[in-house]
């Protein structure tokens, strides 16, 4: 039984996103919703004449069309092509997909795209999405979060999403149903108002275990304090918030973190100097540098094909460039989470408690000693998991087993490549709490945009072959996007002006233009070398001297500070004289 019972109800305009673990029964209550199926007991009444529209998680696309054929039917290109919904829909999802291409002859990721958009186009009362975000790049699903929100009036329409990306629940929803123990417990406002009123739930629930509250309160601190734009929603009451995350620090010590990095690391990480790689005839990355710090936390943005694979490659060392040259410290030790299971193919048949009785005894993680086993359990495992054969755990637990025993092989350089594949909202949580304490450097590659600004502390996007600093994080990429990247189109110049980019300036703007970018490239050098000092005489400084090491962090943030304020000003100039 998944169900027991349970009275829940649909409202017009509402938007409501459903969480909960995996198995319990997300999927299945959306498609009781949906129609698609009848439960054993009781009933579901939807009001008369209304539209309902669903995706399924399972491929159902009718073979043998094209995807003009599946995304548009038999309806006239003069209709469809003037009607601006079907054509940003088309751009939103579809616009790098051949128009004429059968459909049997799409990839997984583009057969869904393809049926998103089939749906999408539709003029419906109600939608009904099972993970929608899937196969989607953050920036296909900042598109899909904004035309959910434009599609209907603010209390019409219907919509109701299973989906692991919090970032895309908390844009959207209204409310949230989670879904546990057979019941379905109502939630208002998104993923940020859910984790407060859980919190509170917890506390006041004597029988809920105080780790589960803890971790719920680490991530309500960290919405609180690392996404201020969360909090402005009206439902998120920000006074409980305050009171509840009123002795709770923050969620990394990132001093001590740096410390240990260096300890284990020494001041050489990975250092990539005018490297290019070429496949044939086609660059993928062209003269970039990037010289990567002991206990570096940085997110990777792309779209899929521009390098970032390739880009994680070289630093692995399993790739070499074609021109230009990698430089790696001596003590580096470089374990990478890939989107496969490779690392499972040796012990496919133990039993997870044999897997983990060959590790060592004890580990330190947050400055704790912990053993494997709870190390386990802090993942999601029970103590009847143990006696499973690795084969038989489900994705997402066997994702969970991958990322641990990845860990537990303490690498001093950890590269994620898209972690969230299979994990529902909690089990994210708690791999991020276990990030929190990774005492090195860590590289992440993942569409899933709160898991890339919760785990890491910069961003870079790989764009036209190049590797991009983004001060101002995933926003700023989006906008790059938007206006085309590196490079926009060009305009037609005003008399006695000179194109640039969609700008025109005149000569005399142009020049001292040219001058501030030329200025502003000069100060980035020169802030870079103040920045890999300070850290050379980190590395050098006596390890317990915290009161020295600490006057030394607060130099490396104020370079820092510094250094992001005249990025963000050239890139400015960047876009104005491209």
């Amino acid at each position: 039984m998944i169900f027991d019972k349970v009275t829940i109800g649909l409202d017009e305009g509402d938007r409501i996103g459903i969480v909960g673990r995996n198995g319990d029964g997300k999927s299945t209550l959306l498609r009781m919703l949906a129609g698609r199926l009848e439960p054993d007991s009781g009933r579901v009444t939807r009001r008369g004449g209304v539209t309902l529209a669903m995706l399924d998680q399972a491929d159902e696309l009718a073979s043998g069309k094209t995807v003009h054929q599946t995304v548009i039917g038999d309806i006239d290109e003069h209709v469809w092509a003037g009607d601006p919904q079907v054509r940003d829909v088309i751009a939103g999802l579809i616009a790098d997909i051949p128009w004429e291409a059968m459909v049997d002859d799409l990839s997984g990721g583009q057969r869904r795209r393809v049926a998103l958009a089939a749906l999408l186009i539709g003029d419906h009362d109600v939608i009904f999405l099972d993970e929608p975000t899937n196969h989607l790049d953050v920036e296909g699903i900042a598109w899909l979060a904004a035309h959910l929100k434009r599609r209907w009036s603010t209390n019409s329409g219907g919509l109701v999403v299973v989906t692991h990306d919090r970032w895309f629940l908390d844009e959207i929803c209204t409310a949230t149903w989670e879904v546990h123990d057979r019941l379905i417990e109502p939630f208002e406002g998104g993923y940020a108002a859910y984790i407060l009123q859980r919190v509170e739930r917890d506390k006041m629930a004597a029988t809920m275990e105080s780790k589960r509250q803890n971790l719920m309160k680490k991530e309500l601190a960290w919405l609180r304090r690392g996404a201020p734009a969360r909090t402005a929603k009206p439902k998120f009451r920000i006074d409980a918030a305050n009171e509840l995350i009123a002795n709770e620090p923050p969620v990394r010590d990132s001093v001590a973190l740096s410390q240990m990095a260096m300890q284990r690391l020494g001041k050489d990480v990975v250092d990539l100097e005018n490297v290019t790689v070429s496949y044939g005839d086609k660059t993928v990355l062209k003269d970039v540098t990037w010289r990567i710090a002991p206990g570096e936390r940085t997110g990777i943005l792309g779209v899929n094909g521009a390098g970032k694979s390739t880009l994680l490659s070289l630093v692995s060392g399993s790739l070499l460039p074609t021109t230009g040259r990698v430089k790696r410290g001596k003590t580096i030790k470089v374990a990478t989470l890939t989107q496969q299971l490779f690392e499972l193919e040796d012990i496919w048949n133990d039993r997870v408690s044999e897997v983990i009785g060959r590790q060592k005894s004890t580990y330190v993680t947050g400055g704790k000693e912990m053993t494997p086993g709870q190390l386990l359990e802090r993942v999601g495992f029970s103590s009847a998991q143990l006696s499973t054969p690795v084969k038989d755990l489900s994705g997402g637990q066997k994702r969970r087993l991958q990322l641990l025993l990845i860990l537990l092989s303490e690498p001093n350089v950890l590269i994620l490549d898209e972690p969230t594949n299979d994990l529902d909202t909690d089990m994210l949580a708690a791999i991020e709490d276990l990030l929190d304490s990774f005492p090195g450097t860590l590289l992440v590659v993942s569409h899933d945009r709160y898991l890339v600004e919760r785990v890491t502390d910069q961003q870079y996007a790989v764009m036209n072959g190049a590797l991009r600093h983004l001060p101002r994080g995933v926003d700023q990429y989006l906008e790059l996007r938007a206006s085309g990247g590196l490079s926009s189109p060009k305009g037609v110049p005003k008399p006695g002006a000179v194109s640039t980019g969609s700008t025109s300036l005149s000569g005399a703007e142009l020049r001292n233009a040219q001058k501030e970018h030329a200025a502003a490239s000069r100060k980035i050098e020169k802030l870079n070398g103040q920045i890999a000092g300070v850290h050379e005489r980190m590395a050098e400084h006596d390890q317990s001297d915290y009161t020295g090491l600490g006057a030394l962090a607060a130099e490396l943030a104020g370079y820092q500070e510094q250094l992001d304020t005249v990025e963000l000003r050239w890139l400015e100039l960047e876009d104005l004289l491209s």
